[in-house]
């Protein structure tokens, strides 16, 4: 049950913030079509009179189109998150809506220096160390039956209820935990004499399922580590990508607008400028994917950490300042 809770507040967390990039990327399309409606008017303006050929109004006409496309193509996505987010809380999704918002660029970050002994709270690995727990508790029921406490009475004998009726109900045997099937004495002669090594088999059975359950959880731990280091790997890159992609992000903008300058004066064909405008556009939407990623791969490391363990990064917010 806390593995299901963990993996849906982490699901849930994912689509929020595939949905806030998804606001940020459809105000950067919104902006780039009324931007490419203005180029189009501009390129229109100067065929007429006979200062650009009609390749220039087709070509800015088809930037514009395709700027609409991918607008509409993102408030599809934006649609199916916001379903999404419905599903993980409960709603219908028809009933269910989120307006869009803009919000501060400020990371995600981990508390540093946290002990490896935190994994122990991923239901995952709990669940697995209880069962290897029961495993061994079962050795240990095999092993007080087996070699049971002998209580010898006045007479010379054995005081003791009879070893096959006792393990007569397997599932009643394994039930019971060793504290209280070390309290019913019984004779060792009963185990070879009468019982013809069925207790032994279960035993054996039981180191099995011991076995098996440690493999399992020895597997979990390697897992949970895993997606630790995969998650923090992820993370230390995506700043990486966040930085430079930033920096080319501004560089764009800038040759876009010393495009757009030299077009107007005749220097350059319009074909020149649409590259370096689509070149500008997807270094902004680059950079809004490669910064809801980072968001995104921090939730998971949250969750393969067990949950918890956030804290707001000063690090992260002075990095980005709200900067677009």
């Amino acid at each position: 049950m806390a593995s299901i809770r963990l993996s849906l507040q982490a699901a849930l967390a994912t689509n929020y913030l595939a949905l806030r990039g998804s606001d940020e990327a459809q105000r950067i399309l919104d902006t780039t079509v009324v931007a490419y409606q203005k180029a189009l008017y501009l390129t229109k303006k100067r065929y007429q009179g006979g200062a650009a050929p009609i390749s220039d109004v087709d070509e800015a006409e088809t930037q514009l189109e395709n700027a609409k496309t991918m607008a509409a193509d993102m408030r599809l996505q934006r649609a199916q998150l916001e379903h999404a987010i419905a599903v993980l809380v409960g709603e219908i999704p028809s009933n269910f809506s989120l307006a869009p918002a803009k919000s501060p660029r400020v990371f995600l970050a981990i508390a540093p220096n946290l002990p490896s002994t935190i994994l122990d709270r991923r239901p995952d690995i709990v669940a697995a160390e209880s069962r290897v727990i029961a495993a061994n508790a079962n050795i240990g029921v095999a092993r007080a039956a087996f070699f049971p406490v002998i209580d010898l009475t006045g007479s010379g004998g054995f005081q003791s209820r009879s070893l096959s009726n006792l393990i007569s109900k397997p599932s009643l045997f394994w039930s019971l935990g060793p504290l209280s099937l070390l309290s019913l004495t019984q004779p060792v002669a009963e185990v070879t004499l009468f019982d013809g090594g069925r207790l032994r088999g279960l035993l054996n059975q039981a180191k099995a399922q011991y076995f098996e359950t440690v493999a399992t959880y020895r597997q979990t731990v390697l897992t949970a580590f895993q997606e630790v280091e995969d998650n923090l790997v992820a993370i230390n890159q995506l700043d990486k990508e966040y930085q430079s992609q930033k920096a080319a992000a501004r560089a764009a903008k800038r040759a876009w607008d010393q495009e757009l300058y030299r077009y107007k004066g005749g220097l350059v064909t319009f074909l020149q400028v649409v590259v370096v405008e689509n070149a500008a556009l997807q270094s902004k939407i680059s950079l809004v994917n490669i910064y809801t990623r980072r968001q995104i791969a921090s939730i998971q490391l949250i969750k393969a950490l067990g949950g918890g363990a956030l804290e707001l990064g000063k690090k992260g917010a002075a990095i980005d300042k709200g900067k677009k």
